[in-house]
């Protein structure tokens, strides 16, 4: 069977199209289009403009024409944090469905975490033991941890790159000294609880998904993408400070210049430097491995495994006017253990 799922994010449409054989999605071909609606939504919980809403439609469109034209049933489509915060979400999505016929939907930060532990538990396979994810969006930052096929516990925290970008960077090219010392107290204050629940479950492996993480590991070092998911891909605490130091001494347009680095994240970079470098000190975490799955390979093996009735449900949810209410932070924490006996 060939699927397709559609991922509408901070800066791009991504069409990923799959074969899923004996329970693999299989990547057969991927497109993306480039939309930057953070850009264009200009604060967080923003409205979304008209022609920003037109310029989405007609990427989904292209999206599903894309899929169709590979096979694919579908497309799985979804949003994150730009359209889930926007005031107008309904709207929004109302208008890609009647426009283009793909049923687009939201989902919560916490089932976004969750998701995306999947993916990366099935790449990473049960040798990894215990397993905590961060995961760096444009308007949100998702952490979870678990032992099994899906998290035990997961948070969905206002940390997007994007985001603190334009709050604590915008207009500052390169920032000041103060700006990015101003950053560093938010985040540290946003990771203090998640962080401390981190260090108690004692991961035995930490891996990070997303653009932004992938790009930071390029900077430090890792091999680029071109060889291949295969490769292994690792990224240091001591190193990402290194890079951190770097990114803040530079313009924008300089960081472009910089290995891993591309011209339309450069402003964001340090942003989400500072979130990586922040949350692996208070977790106590020194070296992390770069998983290329993510979100999107997540909805895949969900609907795989689950069947379409999980992705019905969701879809509902997001129609649901009740559920147009987000905050900014949607958390989900199983209850601490006991402390294990000493001895055993």
């Amino acid at each position: 069977m060939r699927m397709s799922v559609v991922d509408v994010g901070s800066n791009t449409v991504r069409l990923v199209v799959a074969d899923l054989e004996d329970g693999v999605p299989l990547p057969v071909h991927t497109a993306k289009w480039k939309l930057r609606l953070s850009e264009r939504v200009g604060q967080p919980y923003g409205e979304i403009p008209e022609d920003s809403v037109r310029h989405l439609v007609q990427a989904v469109s292209a999206a599903a024409e894309t899929a169709r034209r590979w096979g694919a049933a579908g497309p799985l489509a979804f949003a994150t944090a730009v359209v889930r915060g926007a005031p107008n979400r309904l709207d929004v999505l109302r208008s890609v469905r009647t426009e283009t016929g793909v049923r687009l939907c939201t989902l919560p930060g916490e089932v976004e975490g969750e998701l995306t532990f999947l993916g990366a538990r099935r790449w990473m396979g049960w040798r990894a033991g215990p397993l905590a994810l961060f995961d760096i969006g444009g308007g949100s930052f998702e952490v979870a941890f678990g032992r099994g096929r899906l998290p035990d516990f997961v948070a969905s925290l206002p940390l997007g790159a994007g985001r603190l970008t334009r709050d604590f960077l915008y207009g500052q090219d390169p920032p000041p000294e103060r700006a990015v010392k101003a950053l560093r107290r938010e985040v540290r204050h946003q990771l203090r609880d998640v962080a401390a629940r981190i260090r108690w479950e004692g991961p035995r492996t930490t891996v990070v998904t997303s653009r932004t993480f992938q790009q930071l590991a390029r900077l430090c070092g890792a091999a680029p993408g071109r060889q291949g998911p295969f490769v292994e891909r690792r990224l240091a605490r001591a190193e990402l400070r290194v890079g951190l130091d770097r990114l803040a001494a530079l313009a924008a347009s300089e960081r472009a210049l910089l290995p891993g680095v591309s011209a339309p994240r450069a402003a964001q970079s340090l942003a989400g430097a500072v979130v990586g470098h922040t949350v692996m000190k208070l977790t106590g975490i020194k070296t992390v491995t770069v998983c290329p799955w993510g979100i999107r390979e997540g909805v895949l093996l969900r609907y795989i495994e689950d069947g379409g009735s999980w992705w019905t449900e969701m879809t509902r949810r997001s129609d649901d006017a009740e559920g147009a209410r987000t905050g900014a932070v949607a958390l989900r924490i199983a209850p601490v253990p006991e402390p294990r006996p000493v001895g055993r």
